[in-house]
């Protein structure tokens, strides 16, 4: 493993962002409608192809680089803290919490904005956050979170919510099960974009993600086991409870956005962890640019879609993200074996 220097930082760092900036740039001129690129940039904010590129594909490709970046650092820090390479930002039953509080929204009917956000948005934003208080409150004993109690609270929750939210699907009518299950599938086909969303949903997702990195160094150490990361100085619970709150918070924030959106947060750590190494300095940030360029790239397969008609996102990133997967596992067997 190649010792992280401030040079190697800067260099590999620069190199993502300016991948994520060529990503941007590039899918913002692909789409199921020609763009003129000439007369998008002109003067005219009326003109159609002006209202295409600024209205639609940009807002909605800053989202998803937005959201796949939280997707990819909760998966990180989830990996660290549980010390679990299969973990996920879904693994404590964060995703289930907002598809039923989605879920909920679609069952009464909740259709106008609430508190200037889209009502489903919000809908499904209470039910994240009120599974992870949920879910802490009952892993946490005499002060401390016990990371097994974690699992298992997070895996019973996502069956006990699968299971309310099939209920739901199955009592109510034709039209309103299909947008529960379409939102299920994680998606980013938004009626309408403003800036206002994703300025706010950039805001809290930086912030959870600033408190994150700067515990990157504490990360590195509790990856040598709890033990050792308190002799060595971490104060062990604080950081677990710090990092779990503001992890949950960043992927209870993307979730109430685009749905539960699988495989970024799973594949992009281990593949960032191949190419860099396991130093959650370096891991950190480089995840978040990777995240956010996969599915700024899954996201622009779905607007083409298939035969003229648009796919979740979800299925593009699950149907790229198994295969590499299984591609990385075998190369690390192979490596280790």
């Amino acid at each position: 493993m190649k010792r992280l220097t401030a040079g190697r930082w800067l260099l590999i760092i620069s190199s993502m962002t300016a991948l994520l900036l060529v990503a941007v740039a590039l899918c913002a001129l692909i789409g199921p409608t020609p763009l003129n690129l000439k007369e998008a940039l002109a003067s005219d904010p009326s003109n159609p192809n002006a209202k295409i590129l600024f209205g639609i594909r940009l807002p909605r490709i800053l989202l998803a680089g937005l959201i796949g970046g939280a997707l990819a650092g909760a998966g990180v820090v989830f990996q660290a803290i549980l010390r679990n390479p299969l973990a996920d930002p879904y693994v404590l039953g964060v995703s289930s919490g907002a598809a039923l509080g989605a879920a909920v929204g679609i069952l009464m009917n909740v259709q106008h904005s609430l508190f200037g956000f889209n009502a489903m948005t919000v809908c499904a934003f209470i039910g994240a956050l009120a599974t992870i208080f949920f879910v802490y409150s009952i892993a946490q004993s005499y002060g401390r979170v016990l990371t097994h109690s974690l699992l298992l609270t997070g895996v019973i929750i996502n069956y006990v919510f699968a299971a309310l939210i099939m209920l739901i699907t199955a009592i109510v009518d034709f039209t309103k099960a299909r947008d529960i299950i379409f939102w299920l599938m994680g998606n980013l086909n938004k009626i309408e974009y403003n800036y206002f969303t994703i300025l706010t949903a950039a805001a809290y997702i930086c912030i959870g993600s600033a408190v994150l990195l700067l515990r990157s160094r504490d990360l590195n150490l509790l990856s040598l086991g709890e033990a050792a990361a308190g002799q060595l100085g971490v104060e062990v619970e604080k950081l677990k409870k710090i990092a779990f709150l503001a992890t949950s918070l960043v992927t209870a924030g993307a979730v109430a956005e685009a749905g539960p959106i699988g495989f970024v947060g799973l594949i992009i750590p281990h593949a960032m962890r191949m190419l860099f190494g396991p130093d959650h300095r370096l891991l950190f940030p480089a995840a978040f640019l990777g995240g956010g360029i996969f599915l700024i790239l899954s996201d622009t397969i779905a607007r083409v879609g298939i035969g003229g008609s648009e796919i979740p996102v979800g299925v593009v990133t699950a149907l790229i993200g198994g295969p590499l997967f299984i591609f990385l596992l075998r190369r690390q067997i192979r490596k280790t074996g």
